[in-house]
This record gives C-alpha cells, structure tokens and sequence, in this order.
C-alpha cells in the first residue's frame, strides 16, 4: 500500500506514535508518505520506503497567522495526485480530519477517491474538540471520515459522549518498539545520576498543567523522607518554572535532574527504578507504556487510559487524581524491597509485551484493508 500520513511532528504522543507507526509499515514493505511542517522528531535517520513532504506556506498582509490548514490541502491534493497514494491516515482530529475531508473534495472532483482514516489521540477530543468554536467541525469532520480510530477504550467512550458520531469507530491501541525500549546496561549513566545506588524516580511529559509536575515533585519529597532517592525529570514546557521554584522551595534541588528534552529518553528509562505519571487526563499513557517496556514500574493517576496500561497492584499503583500522599506510600511500597521492585519490574515488562508494535502493526493494516474494500464499494 501507499499511504500518506499526517502528524503533528513534534514529541507529543500522537506524533510520537504516527512516526512509529509509518517508521513500521514502511519496514513491512509498505510506502509511507509523511506529510506535514517539519520533519517529524523520531523520523530522524533514512528508512527505505520512507517519505518526507514539507508543507510551506506564504505569509500575506492580509492574514495575522500563515493559512497552515490551506497550506496543507493544497499539499494532501499534490501528494495523492503525483505520488498514487492509496489512502490519508491523518493523526489528531484538529486540523487534520477537517483538512483531509477538504482534500477529498478536491480531489473528488478531479474523479479520484481518496480514502480518510482519522486517529483519535486524546486532547483533541477531550480538550480542544469540546471548545464550541471548534466542536461542530470536528464532529462533521469525523463523521465524513472512511474510518475512525481511537488510542483506548476510554477514548472511544468519551468521543461517543461528546459527539453525535454516526461513524464506528476501532479501537487500535498505542504501541512500543521493542527493538528501541528495553532495559540495558547503561550503570555509567546511573551512576552519574546516583552515585550511591540510590533508586531514580523518573518522569516524563510536555510540562503542561495537565501533566501535574508539582505532584510528581510532591511525591518524590515524601518517598525522599523514608528512602534516599533521585529524581529525573525528562521535557520541558511552561510549567517548568514553577516546578523549579517548588524544588527550590522544599530544599531539594541537589537531588532534582532537570534534563530538558531527551530524543533517547530510553537510555534514561533504563536505570530509573519507579516512573510516575500523576497526570489529570491522558487517553492512553504512552510514556508509561515506553517505561514499562523498559521494566519500570509505575505510579499513576486514575486518569482516562491510564489504567487500560498500568494494572493497578501489578505494574504499579494506581491513584485518585491529586492523592500524592497515597501515591507516595505507593512508591515506598515498590522501591522499599527489593523482591517486590524485581517482581513489579517483571509484570511490567510483561504487560508491555501485549502492545509490542508487532501485535499492533497487523491490526492498522488489516483495518486499512477493510476501509479500502468498504471505499471501492462505495466509488462503484
């Protein structure tokens, strides 16, 4: 198959995962075309069958902003045009859904049919997509879709709560890269990190409010009380500074690594002993899924997907929203015996194996498939 794929390309997870995904198809044999503003971040060495289309636009007077969504409809109209895809597999409902079905309408009356499929990734329903300035689009635009993905169960659910959708829609869950996120030997790391063998609390995100970095911070502290510990935090945003005022504030920035944004977050998640994801809303939990892949244990929040990946009392622990002081004991529970780290470190590396990208990569083709057969149906 020729496919094109549209993501945002930066470190967020659906680009993230969109990235991984064309990365494997392209791997299977298949020609993936990537199309969008910049290279997308883990799209960062050659791979055969891999494609790169840059989307450019002009700025005018008249406009405040450059016209991206335009911009990137006439470049969808040339991509499927000059290089025969057989079908769009766009990442993010806004603006890429709307941007597509444009797209196929253009297309359309040139007498060709390009089949859409939309991925659902989180924020985009949750967050952005509940906005009144935005909602009727992105339900129009999901309902004219060819087909429709969600990340989770609890994705699909809360897109159906939200949206009058008329489309169904499959649920394909995240994915990992075994042959990426594994733990390694990486003790000169470590011990640059805790010379004294302390155990390396590890978290990882965006910085945004969502993310809850001051409860990570909070946990740490309490675990830090009863057990000398590290504590790695990977990526950057605007919250940043007040985690960094709110270590400053307790005493505790000698034992805080403020590591910015990592491309090899792997090696890191290869000598952290805990990881924990306190977030308020996550529709999967990809990061939690990348350190478990890694045999870390994890210490999340309740919160939306998250307890599809972390089994509560098997890979980890799970938490009300904001309840650091249950996530704390938590911890303790974990890195306080060494038997009982080693035990949740085997379950989780064995919860992570059910989404090993290649359990997943057959379910998007055999999805692609479908929707393609459904398409020349419907062009007949």
């Amino acid at each position: 198959m020729k496919i094109g794929i549209v993501c945002y390309p930066t470190f967020g997870g659906s680009g993230v995962v969109a990235t991984e995904l064309g990365i494997g198809l392209a791997a299977k044999g298949h020609e993936v075309h990537f199309i969008t503003y910049r290279r997308p971040a883990r799209l960062s060495t050659f791979h055969t069958n891999v494609f790169y289309h840059e989307v450019t636009g002009e700025d005018y007077p008249l406009f405040e902003y450059p016209p991206y969504d335009t911009a990137l409809a006439s470049k969808l109209v040339e991509v499927v045009k000059y290089e025969n895809l057989d079908l769009l597999h766009v990442h993010y409902a806004i603006p890429h859904a709307t941007v597509a079905y444009m797209a196929k309408k253009i297309l359309l009356r040139e007498g060709r049919y390009i089949p859409v499929i939309v991925t659902l990734h989180g924020t985009d329903i949750t967050l952005v997509g509940d906005n009144p300035a935005f909602k009727p689009v992105v339900e129009f635009a999901i309902n004219k879709s060819d087909g429709v993905t969600a990340v989770s169960k609890f994705l699909k659910q809360k897109t159906l709560d939200k949206f009058q959708i008329e489309s169904d829609i499959e649920v394909i869950y995240n994915f990992i890269d075994f042959d990426r996120f594994r733990k390694i030997d990486k003790d000169h790391f470590k011990k640059a990190i805790a010379p004294d063998g302390e155990p390396i609390l590890t978290h990882v995100s965006n910085f945004r409010k969502v993310k809850r970095v001051e409860d990570v911070i909070q946990v740490f502290a309490k675990v830090y009380q009863q057990i000398p510990c590290k504590l790695m935090l990977i990526g950057d945003g605007p919250e940043r500074r007040h985690a960094e005022d709110l270590c400053r504030k307790i005493g505790l920035c000698h034992e805080v690594r403020f590591l910015g944004k990592q491309d090899a977050v792997e090696e890191l998640l290869a000598i952290s002993d805990l990881f924990i994801i306190p977030s308020e809303n996550e529709s999967f939990g990809l990061a939690a899924l990348e350190a478990m892949a890694c045999e870390v244990p994890v210490i999340s929040s309740n919160a939306g997907g998250l307890t599809e990946v972390n089994i509560h009392g098997v890979t980890g622990f799970v938490s009300k929203i904001g309840d650091v002081d249950d996530m704390a004991r938590n911890a303790i529970t974990i890195l306080g015996d060494n038997n009982v780290l080693k035990k949740f470190r085997t379950n989780a590396l064995k919860q992570a194996e059910r989404f090993d990208i290649q359990h997943i990569l057959p379910e998007y083709e055999n999805y692609y498939q479908q929707v393609l057969e459904q398409s020349a149906l419907f062009v007949e």
